[in-house]
């Protein structure tokens, strides 16, 4: 059984070819600059890098030019494309109105058009994704995983926003969330590191990259997390400014005389750690120039851990307690001072970081002490693993 996992972004095509008997990615990679000359594709096949150049101006054309990859005679993995039985898509905005991993059919469609007001830049290149796919292998059965689904076990009290009901009613302004895929990856990992039952577990995720979020996951359901209408919402992130008073939007807006499209361009792309240390867009960047003492980067990287630590402890008043606290994500995975300042802050909690072994990058480790009262995980996100489990779950 051979699944195809695709992630559509509005230039950009991810996928991972998956043998799901096994589990084994035979080919992965990425297209990118989707509608340039410039456009090129980066394949890996068998521990070897392909890059090629190849200029395509629409995700039907990326997507044809890539499944030809796949059975190229140079570093062919398959024979046909009859070998792929399905084909999952990662898509963001689901409202409430998809609640899990569903079959694509047209109704899923509609519910991505009618989401893309609160997720502009994502559910338009999920549906091109979608159509693309239909052009270039009809009949194939199709799946999407909802970053929002996760998170449609929250209760009311925890997603409802403290404004006028009616907007809620006509216009469904809640709290959503998002990472869905990652969180519900790393905490049924933990459950199968542990081996114990995820429903006896209180877990508090922390998907930390370039978006970044943190979820309470209490019995394996998400109780609570920090993005909200939209993925602009909770911690600051490299680029979006995450939760904000209000009022600094409007005073903003009218000290500058901003639209509201200027204001939230400036929200997602100007603002976070990039904004305040007014450094590149590179989390990589700010934190050595924080290592090196650069008081905006300092402040920065500060302001970022603080934010996160507050959201866990936060989401031990909504559970009542944590059990383990997992970091993934690039920066999570990664980013090892990061990891170190977050928990020097919650060892009120009990955590007690093992320095060494948080010296670790990019692998499945716990990084607290034995007897920290929290047990703290590094485990890497596979969100197109799980797209691709979702996938042969439904299919069959």
């Amino acid at each position: 059984m051979k699944i195809l996992v695709l992630n559509c972004g509005s230039s950009s095509l991810k996928y991972q070819l998956f043998n799901m008997e096994t589990e084994e990615v035979i080919a992965s990679g990425k297209y990118e600059r989707i509608g340039e000359d410039e456009a090129f594709i980066t394949h890996k096949v068998n521990g070897q890098k392909i890059e090629i150049k190849n200029a395509v101006y629409n995700h039907s054309e990326a997507i044809d030019f890539t499944l030809k990859q796949l059975i190229n005679p140079e570093y062919k993995v398959i024979d046909s494309l009859d070998e792929i039985n399905a084909i999952g898509h990662r898509l963001v905005h689901g409202g409430e109105k998809i609640s899990e991993s569903v079959v694509i059919d047209e109704n899923v469609e509609n519910v991505l058009k009618e989401y893309t007001d609160l997720a502009p830049l994502h559910n338009p290149a999920c549906i091109l994704g979608i159509e693309a796919c239909r052009e270039v292998m009809p009949g194939k059965p199709m799946v999407g995983v909802f970053d929002t689904a996760f998170h449609q076990t929250m209760p009311k009290d925890k997603f409802i926003y403290p404004i006028a009901y009616e907007y809620y009613k006509k216009y469904g302004v809640r709290k959503y969330g998002f990472h869905g895929t990652s969180h519900m990856y790393v905490s049924q990992r933990l459950a199968e590191i542990e081996n114990k039952p995820i429903e006896d577990m209180k877990i508090v995720t922390c998907h930390l990259g370039q978006g970044a979020s943190v979820c309470a996951i209490n019995g394996g359901k998400s109780i609570d997390t920090s993005m909200g209408l939209t993925p602009l919402g909770g911690l600051p992130m490299v680029t979006r400014s995450g939760d904000l008073d209000p009022s600094v939007i409007t005073y903003i807006m009218k000290k500058e005389n901003l639209t509201p499209s200027q204001m939230e361009d400036i929200l997602n792309k100007k603002s976070g750690l990039s904004g305040m240390s007014d450094m590149e867009p590179d989390f990589r960047v700010i934190e050595n120039k924080s290592n090196d003492g650069d008081e905006s980067a300092k402040l920065a990287v500060e302001n970022f851990n603080y934010a996160i630590a507050s959201y866990v402890a936060k989401y031990a008043v909504a559970m009542n307690g944590v059990d383990y606290i997992i970091f993934t994500g690039g920066i999570g995975e990664n980013q090892v001072n990061i990891r170190k300042g977050i928990c020097e802050k919650l060892a009120f909690m009990g955590v007690d970081l093992d320095i060494e072994n948080n010296k670790t990058r990019g692998e499945e480790i716990v990084i607290s002490k034995p007897d920290s009262k929290i047990k703290v995980y590094v485990i890497p996100t596979n969100e197109e693993l799980m797209i691709a489990k979702e996938t042969l779950r439904l299919i069959k």
